[in-house]
Order: C-alpha cells, then structure tokens, then sequence
C-alpha cells in the first residue's frame, strides 16, 4: 500500500460486489459489473463510497484503471481507515 492510497485488486463479473478479503494486501474486492466500458470501475467506486460512507465524488481511481490491481485516493480519509472501514463492512473488523 502506498502512503497516500488505498491498493485494491479488482475481480469483475463476480456474483455480487463484496469485499473478499479486508486483511489481504492489496484488499481484494469483488464486482459484478464486467471490465468493459469502466463498468467495473464505476461500481468499484458506487461500492466504496457505500462502503466507507462519503461521497462519490471524494473517491478517485488514480492508477491502474484499466487493470486489476488499483491505486485508489479517498480524500479526506487515510488508507489505513479506510482499510479499517472496509473490513467492518466485511465482518473482518
């Protein structure tokens, strides 16, 4: 994980969006929108905004959009507590 962002690894086309591992580095999140168009992308963010409870708008894919593995920026939010926020919601916590 990087100072300022959040690393996460994407699975798309998955039967539902879920975190599948808070405790894993880079934290592996499911999608189920598939990899075309930024629709995976698009969900991943809808689901962290839900997930961390902030804004869309404050969430920011700044490296690896067209990959697996993302750099994610949350403003506002550290990586850590964001980290933290995510394995609440995934019963990690």
């Amino acid at each position: 994980m990087t100072a300022r962002h959040l690393v996460v690894r994407v699975q798309p086309r998955a039967r539902r969006t879920e975190v599948a591992d808070a405790t894993a580095d880079p934290i592996r999140i499911r999608v189920a929108a598939p990899p075309v168009d930024g629709a995976a992308n698009e969900a991943l963010v809808a689901f962290l905004a839900g997930a961390l409870g902030v804004p869309r708008a404050r969430i920011a894919i700044v490296a690896g959009a067209t990959g697996r593995t993302k750099q994610v920026a949350v403003e506002g939010m550290t990586p850590a507590e964001a980290r933290r926020r995510l394995a609440e919601a995934a019963g990690d916590g």
